[in-house]
């Protein structure tokens, strides 16, 4: 893409081909990415993009953080579909189509969350699909997302529903994911086709 173009990418349509702004690293130099790539390739067929891209530029730095995000995911009280639907709502507020591609197919394959409960995440509000605690949970995360503060009234609503620690473990997944999200963005890095990110919006 000529870098006339790059004004004319919509971040709002998932399915637009989004060409990185930096090329991707086709043979990384660092054992440990190139056991990444080795894995990817094996699990979706392809190098997903902030591996190749950033990654394999920063190893150290970004596949460090990636697995200390991993390891205290894992530390995680809250219930891991819940988990998922809070990341993919903030991944859908921040448009990282790359994150809404990747985190639907993670729901879907490894927490057996429903498809049908991910296509109406937009509509958490009002679909019965959502219960009472889903919904505080998504309007905060949505409100911290959107605005990067939160109201009392939507806190308390929350505290309602939620103890201490996990409040706190909300917030993490909130922070945590506008970091991949932004990462993403920054450098362009689109879909890669995992899922259908439409779906996700």
């Amino acid at each position: 893409m000529a870098p006339h173009d790059l004004a004319s990418i919509d971040r709002k349509d998932p399915g637009q081909t989004m060409t990185p702004y930096l090329e991707p690293v086709a043979k990384p130099k660092g054992v440990m990415v190139r056991m990444g790539y080795a894995y990817t390739r094996k699990q979706f067929g392809k190098v997903p993009g902030p591996l190749s891209v950033f990654c394999s530029r920063m190893p150290t730095a970004f596949t460090s953080f990636y697995g200390k995000v991993s390891k205290l995911d894992k530390k995680l009280t809250l219930p891991a579909a819940l988990t998922a639907l809070v990341r993919e709502r903030v991944a859908t507020v921040n448009s990282c189509v790359y994150c809404m591609d990747a985190n639907r197919w993670a729901a879907i394959n490894k927490l057996s969350v429903p498809a049908t409960k991910l296509d109406e995440l937009n509509e958490y509000r009002t679909s019965s699909a959502f219960d009472d605690r889903e919904r505080a949970a998504l309007d905060y995360a949505t409100e911290l997302a959107e605005t990067r503060s939160v109201s009392p009234q939507t806190f308390a609503r929350l505290a309602q529903n939620f103890n201490e620690r996990e409040i706190c473990e909300l917030v993490w997944l909130v922070a945590s994911e506008h970091l991949y999200n932004i990462n993403n963005i920054g450098l362009n890095i689109g879909s890669e086709g995992m899922c259908e990110p439409a779906k996700a919006r």
